[in-house]
């Protein structure tokens, strides 16, 4: 059923799920309610990931098994390991099934399908197939409007893109020598900006407001903007005083802000990137003050 794969997925590949943890949880979900068998949840032998996979198995309608004792059915086999992981998991597989005429994704961002060597060496079409989103415990995002970034042996690449697609999801190419630049791109969308509003909660708490009722103030300020980011673009959201040229304010700023000073170094290289990429009034005077700084 597998060679070239594609043509709608005719009749849509069974898939493995080699891990149990956020990501896979979310990725085995979404592709069970697509409509694609789940051939097994394949875990670690340790008691959490076990316990981990039998539950995610459950929700699916599939079998966990531990590596050790994996006999691979399936079309497609998707690794959802950690980075550091992903050689050692794609070797400890490598006899559990024929190999040739297989698919074998996985999903880092910032490794290439280079990593499933020992499959492609097998006989396995491989590709590295990245959801552009963030998976944390006690939240399950849903796939579908998510772009996910492709890398890897061309009909991989192919049965990649036809899944995504009926995932609803957006599936782009990346190169394999921009894979850190993309996935640096991800860290500044999720987990930098993340960082930025814990740096925005302790600047809460040096004008008086606790972090807990700062987060709950901040709400509608963050949504506005996401919103105005989405429809409007950076440069026609951009706000404050930057974009007003009001030195004054940004010096008083700068002069509180010297009670945080860790959230003080954020405000310094993000007013830089500011007066560098989006619009401002009296720009000479700021980049003086900041360059001062």
């Amino acid at each position: 059923m597998l060679p070239g794969m594609p043509a709608k997925l005719a009749s849509k590949p069974c898939v493995a799920i080699v891990g149990a943890g956020n990501l896979a949880s979310a990725l085995a979900v979404s592709l069970h309610r697509a409509g694609f068998m789940i051939d097994q949840i394949v875990s670690r032998s340790s008691a959490s990931s076990s316990r981990r996979a039998r539950k995610l198995a459950t929700e699916v309608g599939a079998p966990a098994v531990s590596a050790a004792r994996a006999k691979i059915r399936a079309d497609v086999v998707w690794f959802c390991v950690p980075d550091a992981a992903i050689a050692n998991a794609a070797a400890s597989l490598a006899t559990a099934t024929e190999w040739k005429g297989k698919v074998a994704f996985h999903s880092s961002g910032a490794l290439t399908s280079d990593e499933l060597a020992a499959l492609r060496n097998s006989g396995a079409v491989v590709a590295s197939v990245h959801p552009l989103m963030t998976f944390v415990h006690g939240s399950r995002p849903l796939l579908s409007g998510v772009s996910f970034a492709i890398e890897g042996d061309p009909k991989a690449a192919r049965t990649a893109r036809a899944i995504v697609r009926e995932l609803h999801g957006q599936p782009f190419s990346i190169r394999k020598d921009r894979k850190a630049a993309y996935h640096a791109w991800g860290m500044f969308a999720s987990p930098l900006l993340t960082a930025l509003l814990a740096a925005t909660e302790r600047v809460a708490e040096a004008a008086g407001v606790s972090r807990k009722a700062a987060k709950e103030k901040m709400l509608p300020i963050l949504e506005q903007t996401l919103t105005n980011y989405a429809w409007l673009g950076a440069p026609a959201a951009f706000s404050g005083p930057i974009v007003r040229g009001d030195t004054a304010t940004v010096e008083k700023h700068l002069r509180v802000l010297l009670e945080v000073p860790d959230a003080r170094e954020v405000y310094l290289a993000l007013a830089r990137v500011a007066l560098r990429d989006l619009p401002a009034k009296n720009r000479a005077a700021l980049e003086k003050m900041l360059r001062a700084e």
